[in-house]
């Protein structure tokens, strides 16, 4: 897994033991986003566990913004994506309409 090395890649901050400490939860922050790294090399499958966890792991972490990178690939074929609620995502669009 490339988990460090996408960290490393967002210049976020790696959280300790990628989260399955008491304190620590998810695998990284990044400014206000607390976030996971889900890799796989076809698919991957997104549910509302698995988002409720996200959520549940960035409001352990002093109220910060979920959000989930989806790695799919390997090597130097991989498509990176991210999932955020859709609040969020309106008021990113809304910042780079008044950016650009």
């Amino acid at each position: 897994m490339s988990e460090k090395i996408e960290v490393k890649r967002d210049s976020s901050r790696a959280q300790k033991n990628s989260g399955r400490g008491k304190t620590q939860k998810g695998d990284a922050i990044l400014g206000s986003f607390l976030y996971d790294i889900k890799e796989s090399m076809e698919s991957f499958t997104l549910s509302k566990r698995v988002w409720a966890k996200v959520c549940t792991d960035a409001y352990t972490a002093n109220s910060k913004i979920p959000a989930l990178k989806i790695v799919l690939g390997r090597g130097n074929s991989k498509i990176r994506l991210w999932v955020v609620e859709d609040s969020v995502f309106q008021q990113m669009r809304e910042a780079w309409d008044v950016e650009n």
